[in-house]
């Protein structure tokens, strides 16, 4: 069986295809034959090789949103990486090709479909991506991970998988007493987890300065895990060293984010389809901070259906800086919020998302 899967440019597109990839070989073994097809100077094409597999780079490229020259070669750049994508589908023999969102997915996905071959999209947010949308008319399946989202879609060929993901994510997790040895922190105050994304957020970040220094020097009433981000690492560490604080752990990347999740009573996040996946498996009582900054406002949407729920609770992005520790420290106070939060995010978890879409692939193949 040959298997080609396609997405990237974001870790939010490549990691949910290489969790599939990973269930496939579990099933299959050496008997599934995989491809990625990714865009040319995207991550895809540096983390995909270094997980061990291979991967074709198309010169597909998006619009940019300001006007630019860039634009006019983007029509250009489409109608090369379809003739490519062609070539590639032939040339591999594939029998099921998977698109998962990005740039690359677009031509791989029509140019399957105009070749005959079965596709399997895979939309991992609330609101449909422009790509999926057009495409989903020739798919053969559509893996969602929402409810509702036959408003988009063919109602016949949606399944429920959730969003596959990397590594192992639960209730049970990591030891509660390892990870607060593992950060310095007192099992006697409660913690609260800020996570921004490995490039980091600004808009968290400048919440929490703001909040060190409205407390002048004194002790936080909360204990901090405060996720900065490559990009703002030197700035607020520089800020951390000039505000001396107790009980806060500042780095720019957390490694081991089932001990942050296992020492955390609630978590500040944005609110990308991962990252919400990945808090409903751990069942983490969470504030969601959405991201205007991206297609569609659908990290808003993506933290109103868990809202709308009673899973969550979300502050736009333009208080947070005023408001999301205020929020945080009364939530952070009032157990029976917690453990309701935690409750009801729990119900909306699927821990076997990638091998739910590896049954759909399967029938595919049939």
């Amino acid at each position: 069986m040959k298997i080609i899967l396609s997405g990237g440019g974001t870790g939010g597109h490549i990691y949910p295809a290489v969790a599939v990839a990973e269930a496939l070989k579990r099933r299959f073994g050496n008997e599934a034959e995989l491809l990625f097809v990714g865009a040319e100077g995207k991550m895809e094409m540096e983390k995909v090789p270094a997980l061990g597999y291979r991967i074709v780079g198309l010169p597909i490229a998006g619009l940019q949103r300001r006007l630019e020259w860039r634009n006019l070669l983007v029509p250009f750049k489409v109608l090369r990486s379809i003739r490519l994508a062609r070539r590639t589908i032939r040339d591999f023999g594939a029998d099921v090709v998977c698109g998962f969102g990005g740039y690359a997915s677009a031509p791989v996905l029509w140019a399957a479909q105009h070749l005959g071959v079965k596709t399997l999209i895979q939309e991992q947010n609330s609101y449909a991506g422009v790509t999926n949308k057009i495409l989903a008319g020739r798919a053969d399946r559509i893996c969602v991970a929402y409810d509702g989202m036959e408003r988009f879609f063919p109602a016949d060929k949606i399944v429920m998988t959730g969003n596959p993901l990397r590594g192992r994510f639960s209730t049970a997790g990591a030891d509660r007493a390892e990870a607060l040895a593992h950060y310095g922190l007192d099992a006697a105050r409660p913690v609260i987890l800020v996570v921004g994304g490995s490039l980091g957020t600004r808009t968290l970040n400048e919440m929490m300065k703001a909040w060190i220094a409205g407390l002048d020097g004194r002790e936080a009433p909360v204990q901090v895990i405060w996720q900065t981000g490559r990009f703002y690492e030197r700035e607020m560490r520089g800020f951390l060293d000039e505000h001396p604080t107790p009980g806060i752990w500042q780095g720019a990347f957390i490694d081991r984010m089932d001990l942050a999740y296992a020492a955390a009573d609630l978590v500040v996040s944005r609110s990308g389809a991962c990252t919400v996946s990945e808090l409903c498996l751990v069942a983490k009582p969470t504030i969601f901070v959405p991201s205007p900054n991206v297609a569609e406002d659908h990290q808003t949407k993506n933290a109103m259906a868990l809202v709308d729920k009673g899973a969550a609770l979300m502050v736009r992005d333009a208080d947070a800086v005023a408001e999301c520790m205020t929020t945080a420290l009364a939530t952070v106070a009032d157990r029976g919020l917690l453990d309701r939060l935690s409750r009801n995010i729990a119900k909306l978890a699927i821990d076997d998302s990638a091998e739910r879409i590896v049954n759909e692939i399967e029938k595919l193949l049939k």
